[in-house]
């Protein structure tokens, strides 16, 4: 009960909306009340039927010696009648406004007779008094009755419904725009330190969310920055046994033994190079960029082939992106060593859409069981042909690298099979980015 009338909360929030909506209600349909009060008598839809019915029964009532001067009288006070007293029997018409007639004939009674008058309008109209002499008059219409929604109650009552909808959109934006904010920070999470903090804004509640994602990120980057000092340390140490077992090595005599020792020993120092390099660039990411995506690949493609491997490139000449060039260039080159490592030749085509593109990474190597498509991209991963560290061997990163590059561009990275064997690498990416994702 004490977090309902809490204002800070969300709870009290919503609480205090309900009552300032009903309050609002409340004060517009007094308003609304007041300027069009029901107990006071409404203006007469009648434009002219009450007077006529008047001046007729005037006439039919007074003495025939009289009618001339009354009806003069009568012209004189409502031009707008037209009331004559005709000399002669007047021609009636064939067509005439029947629900008119009815209305009229109704409120004079049934002494008077209504006679609609032949080359007239349709609102000339001859009336026989009790008596038989006959008048004319001009009937007008009634004054139509105003549209339900034009009434005064509909007015104030859509009134009352526009204004309580606008400040319920307004107070459901107060609330859920700091969770917006949440999915944002989120999107663009890094551990560069260069991400602006949450802002702690709103309810009790919402901020404090906000602390402590807040503190979460800050616990979550002092974690890595340790982790990555301590590899960095590590591998500062390790560096100088590694290269102190590499010079006793020298002087084995054993010329077999001998390089099977230096090759675990450049083995050991390529593992600790490409494990920093890793926590490297997982770290920071370089800034998007437009570039020609074709002519890097294309630039890829020559540079094997100068190194006398067999890869193509298959694509258009030319294809603008907005990426980051030289990581989609790292990624690329990993995919091809990959192919290259495992094959004998490797192609790389590139198809192009209005909002994405895709590279596939082609060769003709033994492929990868369905069972270890997905685990491959993992970090350390390495396929079952890769298991012996020798030369030809990896050490499980390339991929992890390459998908991590790729989840930084908003796209992704599948495996998929080549007919008859060989794999498919297929790196989809979007053409425009929306916002810079960086990888923690």
């Amino acid at each position: 009960m004490k977090g309902l009338f809490n204002l800070r909360g969300i709870s009290g929030q919503i609480a205090a909306l309900v009552v300032i909506s009903i309050a609002t209600l409340h004060v517009i349909i007094t308003a609304g009340f007041l300027l069009h009060r029901p107990d006071q008598a409404q203006p007469s839809p009648d434009r002219g039927h009450g007077a006529l019915v008047t001046a007729v029964q005037l006439l039919g009532a007074a003495p025939a010696s009289e009618r001339q001067r009354l009806s003069a009288d009568i012209a004189r006070a409502f031009p707008q009648l037209g009331i004559e007293i005709l000399s002669a029997a007047p021609t009636p018409a064939r067509d005439a406004d029947g629900f008119l007639l009815h209305g009229l004939q109704r409120r004079l009674g049934a002494d008077y007779r209504i006679i609609p008058l032949a080359g007239e309008d349709g609102r000339k109209f001859g009336i026989g008094l009790p008596d038989g002499t006959t008048i004319s008059a001009n009937v007008l219409p009634d004054r139509p009755r105003p549209p339900l929604l034009g009434s005064p109650w509909m007015m104030t009552l859509l009134f009352a419904v526009i204004s309580v909808t606008l400040l319920g959109l307004w107070a459901a934006r107060a609330l859920t725009a700091p969770l917006s904010s949440f999915a944002k920070a989120a999107e663009t999470f890094s551990l560069d330190g260069d991400a602006a903090p949450l802002p702690e804004r709103g309810p009790e509640e919402i901020r404090s969310v906000a602390r402590a994602l807040n503190r979460m990120r800050e616990r979550i980057t002092a974690l890595i920055d340790d982790r990555t000092k301590m590899l960095a340390a590590i591998s500062h140490d390790l560096r100088t046994p590694i290269t102190r077992m590499r010079l006793r090595a020298e002087f084995i005599e054993d010329e077999s033994y001998r390089g099977r020792m230096l090759d675990d020993l450049d083995q050991m120092r390529g593992m600790l190079e490409s494990v920093l390099s890793f926590l490297r660039d997982g770290r920071r990411l370089e800034a998007m960029t437009l570039a020609d995506i074709a002519s890097t690949l294309q630039l890829i493609a020559d540079q094997f082939c100068d190194m006398g491997r067999k890869v193509t490139y298959d694509g258009p000449a030319h294809a603008m992106a907005t990426v980051r060039p030289d990581d989609l260039h790292r990624a690329v080159t990993n995919l091809v060593e990959n192919a290259m490592r495992f094959g004998a030749e490797a192609a790389i085509r590139l198809r192009v859409a209005d909002d994405h593109f895709t590279i596939d990474i082609e060769d003709d190597g033994p492929g990868i069981s369905d069972a270890q498509k997905q685990t491959m991209l993992e970090p350390f991963v390495r396929g079952d042909e890769a298991r012996n560290m020798d030369e030809a061997a990896g050490f499980g990163l390339g991929l992890s690298i390459t998908n991590a590059i790729a989840t930084a561009h908003g796209g992704a990275l599948s495996l998929h099979d080549r007919q008859p064997h060989g794999l498919i690498v297929r790196l989809r990416l979007p053409v425009h980015q929306q916002s810079e994702r960086l990888v923690a």
